[in-house]
């Protein structure tokens, strides 16, 4: 998909410098990326002690 988007060059220099990135593309892409995986870890956290198997823990050693 083709999009021009107007990004500060401030920003897109230092993470082109911290990721060692030198195409402007593949950092977009490495950003997206991370974004979506910060955000997954983000919605599983939500879910800690919350999920509930109604597992029977002494009837599974007994097998």
């Amino acid at each position: 998909m083709r999009t021009t988007l107007e990004l500060p060059d401030t920003l897109v220099h230092e993470a082109m410098s911290l990721t060692r990135i030198s195409v402007k593309t593949e950092l977009v892409k490495y950003a997206l990326e991370n974004v979506i995986q910060r955000e997954k870890i983000k919605d599983l956290k939500n879910y800690f002690g919350r999920v509930n198997l109604d597992i029977d823990l002494n009837k599974l050693r007994n097998r």
